[in-house]
């Protein structure tokens, strides 16, 4: 496991709670499943901790210091929340239910790894909660491995995704929660119709690319043979350059010719995010981490 915090100047009292803590996130299975980091996981500590005092739904929660703390790297099953004509999706009150089986009235103690505050002054961080019995358990994680949860990162926020990727991975393999219900299905590429009924959603949709072009510095990667009906990906320039500092997307894209991004037809990935349509449907990815690769990327 390669979880690292970078900490600060704090005070004795606080660095030894701090090591405490980060004895504790070494232990074997503190993370549930035992998955090591595919990645190294760079994580920013906090120096005030608080119990939690209530649990808003399954991805945001209240601590007694009063901050509202928003569980950043996944997306549990939304409630209404007073918003009018707004149908609760599957499996809302479960995960609720759940973060607060996990963390009402139990110490948290949150990790940054991107922004911190979102538009509505909400915190944006990573939960470790104490267990009873010693150490400390990631919320995030105890979230997804149930099932009642996806991985839902942003381009500034992205930090710790690929464990969080495997734990929704293994939940979804055994069918547990949310992938046991038809709203959360896997889309196909390839069903166009199906696309557009869930255009405005947050789907997860996995098809083989059948072209790919960088056009002006924006790379298009379409999945039928009408990109004006067919189901598209695209990435805005200023993200692309991004995408050009990981691999396998330095290979496709930091090339001086275009033919770098056609390698990428042929190759299967699962993306994430939000329906859209332009011509066919369309999803805008802003981050590497909302495409996999499916069966690797070789």
């Amino acid at each position: 496991m390669v979880l690292r915090i970078v900490v600060g100047r704090l005070p004795l009292v606080r660095r030894f709670a701090l090591l405490i803590f980060l004895a504790a996130l070494a232990a074997p299975g503190i993370h549930g499943d035992g998955v090591a980091f595919a990645s190294e996981c760079l994580l920013e500590q906090d120096e005030a901790t608080s119990v939690v005092a209530s649990v808003i739904d399954g991805d945001t929660l209240v601590l007694e210091d009063g901050r509202e703390v928003r569980l950043t790297g996944i997306q549990a099953p939304k409630l209404p929340l007073g918003r009018s004509n707004f149908e609760a999706w599957p499996l809302a009150d479960e995960a609720r239910d759940a973060v607060a089986d996990l963390a009402l009235g139990k110490l948290a103690m949150l990790r940054f790894g991107g922004a911190r505050m979102d538009r509505h002054k909400r915190v944006l961080a990573q939960v470790f909660i104490a267990r009873e019995n010693g150490g400390f358990g990631w919320l995030q994680k105890e979230i997804l491995g149930r099932g009642l949860a996806r991985v839902y990162t942003f381009s500034d926020n992205r930090a710790c995704s690929e464990e969080l990727l495997e734990a929704e991975r293994a939940a979804r393999g055994k069918a547990l929660g949310i992938w046991a219900k038809d709203f959360y299905d896997i889309r196909d590429a390839a069903d166009v119709p199906v696309l557009l009924e869930r255009i405005g959603r947050f789907e997860l949709v996995e098809g083989r690319v059948t072209s790919a072009a960088l056009v002006r510095g924006r790379l298009y990667l379409n999945f039928g043979d009408d990109y004006r009906e067919d189901f598209t990906v695209t990435v805005q320039e200023r993200d692309v350059k991004l995408f050009g500092t990981e691999e396998p997307w330095a290979s496709f894209l930091t090339g001086a010719e275009a033919a770098d991004a056609r390698a990428l037809a042929g190759r299967r990935v699962r993306v994430r995010g939000w329906l859209d349509r332009y011509n066919g449907p369309e999803m805008e990815a802003t981050h590497p981490e909302q495409i996999e690769f499916v069966g690797g990327a070789g």
